[in-house]
């Protein structure tokens, strides 16, 4: 037997072979747990001599069967499939989701500085954004529950994309089909701030080109979405020389860009080709050539290692980092002089 002093609800849990809110709940005796699990929890709680006590647990940030999820936007498409991925296997643990939503300089500020979630969740998922030393100190003064989805996050468990590898992926197939004139759309935030996977995205591309000898001069910063990627075309038509193929940083930035073409009575592929990152469901519509990546697996990756740590056990693998895929389409092709 474990020693008493030493006894948790993750050893219960794990002794059950269910999940630490589950656990809680049919301790606290709570409805949503089966009569025959709850007895099986309890005959478990008996064998390691594990008494809950709801009012410490609360105080001490024991379980409460809730995880935080934070995000800087909840309306793109890229959130919204990391959340269902989540949600997903949250769910499936008997976890439910807080959501906050940071949109703004000033309310991440006031998030970390509050953290209105204290005593509220047992882990915090961070989407998408690279944690500050602050910050990240913050976290851990509520010792509770840590995962990062799509940014180095320390020592903290970790879900990601190589973003650099995805636009050496997307560059290198314009490289290979002959384009030695070759552009890129690059966003910011609409605060001006350039996210992790922004920088590693325009070091891809700046090693694609270093590698083969071509120069890396032609590029566009607009903000991010469709009307960003429009705008970051008209710059690049624009310039004195004009560049046979384009990389932008995600595929509705490419969708604007494709506007603006259609427009200035350029034809794709055979005027320009253009390649985004994401696949992103419009893509196929589009007919864009892209360099997929599995969005919502990142969120599930994220919502089983937060389900395996809050049962006490260790993820397999403390850095996850997801597969990025090139898929060609009708949007690529080789240069016009070619």
């Amino acid at each position: 037997m474990i020693p008493k002093q030493s006894v948790n609800m993750a050893d219960v849990a794990r002794r059950t072979g269910v999940s630490i809110a589950t656990v809680s709940r049919a301790l606290r005796g709570e409805r949503g747990v089966s009569e025959a699990t709850r007895l099986r929890i309890q005959r478990a709680a008996d064998e390691l001599a594990y008494v809950i006590s709801p009012e410490a647990s609360k105080l001490s940030g024991g379980a409460t069967g809730r995880v935080a999820v934070v995000v800087p936007w909840i309306d793109a498409w890229f959130y919204s499939r990391i959340l269902a991925g989540i949600e997903h296997e949250l769910r499936a643990a008997d976890l439910d989701v807080l959501l906050y939503c940071l949109e703004e300089s000033s309310q991440r500020e006031s998030f970390f500085e509050r953290l209105p979630l204290r005593r509220k969740v047992d882990a915090v998922i961070a989407v998408a954004f690279p944690l500050t030393g602050p910050e990240r100190a913050r976290l851990e003064e509520m010792d509770v529950t840590v995962v990062v989805i799509g940014a180095h996050a320390g020592e903290f468990p970790s879900v990601r994309i190589d973003d650099e590898l995805a636009a050496r992926q997307a560059v290198g197939h314009l490289i290979r089909i002959g384009h030695t004139r070759i552009g890129m759309i690059r966003t910011v935030d609409p605060e001006g701030q350039y996210w992790e996977g922004d920088i590693a995205r325009v070091a891809g591309f700046h090693a694609a080109l270093a590698d083969a000898g071509l120069d890396d001069d032609c590029t566009a910063t607009v903000p991010w979405g469709i009307e960003g990627g429009e705008r970051g075309m008209e710059l690049l038509l624009s310039r004195a020389e004009v560049p046979t193929a384009v990389f932008c940083h995600s595929d509705e930035v490419a969708v604007g860009a494709l506007r603006t073409l259609r427009r200035a009575g350029i034809s794709v592929p055979a005027g320009m080709s253009v390649i985004g990152i994401d696949d992103h469901p419009t893509a196929e519509l589009a007919d864009l050539t892209t360099v997929r990546q599995p969005v919502g697996e990142q969120g599930a990756a994220a919502g089983r290692a937060v389900v395996e740590l809050l049962s006490g056990r260790e993820p397999a693998e403390r850095a996850v980092v997801l597969p990025t895929h090139l898929v060609v389409r009708g949007s690529t092709a080789r240069p016009p002089e070619l």
